[in-house]
C-alpha cells in the first residue's frame, strides 16, 4: 500500500549516520544522496531523511511512528543494539508482544531528533521468526 516513507530531521549528517547503522539490519543501505534529503532502501528509496534545519524535537506523544518488517528476531535486535549506539533512545526494547490476533516481537527507538521507529518480525507457532 505504501511506496514510501519520510522523516524530517534537524542534522543530515548526524541522521545519515544514525540510519545508516539502524537500518542496515533491514537490508536497506543508501541510495540517494541529495543536498538536503537521502533515500535509503533495498532496490529503490522506500525511506527518506529530510533536512529541517529549523524543526523542533518531536514530542514523545505525538502519537507518530514508522514500523519496519524485519525477518528475523536478530535483525530487530541488531537494529535496537545500532539504534542506541548512534544517539538514538530506547522506546521499547526488544521483546515479545502479545497481541489478540498475532505475537511479534518488536523494539521501538527514537531517533536523535524524537522520529520513533519500530522493527517488528512475526513469530511462527513455534516462537521462531
Amino acid at each position: 500500500m505504501l511506496d514510501h516513507v519520510s522523516v524530517g530531521v534537524a542534522d543530515l549528517e548526524r541522521a545519515a549516520r544514525f540510519y545508516e547503522a539502524l537500518l542496515a539490519p533491514l537490508g536497506l543501505t543508501k541510495l540517494i544522496v541529495r543536498p538536503a534529503t537521502i533515500g535509503f532502501g533495498k532496490g529503490y528509496p522506500e525511506f527518506w531523511i529530510n533536512l529541517r534545519p529549523n524543526m523542533t524535537r518531536v514530542s514523545p506523544d505525538s502519537g507518530t511512528h514508522i514500523c519496519l518488517r524485519a525477518r528475523t528476531i536478530n535483525e530487530v535486535e541488531t537494529f535496537y543494539a545500532a539504534a542506541l549506539g548512534t544517539g538514538g533512545t530506547d522506546d521499547g526494547p526488544p521483546g515479545v508482544r502479545p497481541h489478540d490476533r498475532v505475537r511479534y516481537f518488536a523494539a521501538f527507538v527514537a531517533d536523535p531528533d524524537g522520529n520513533r521507529i519500530e522493527a517488528v518480525t512475526f513469530l511462527r507457532d513455534d516462537k521462531s521468526a
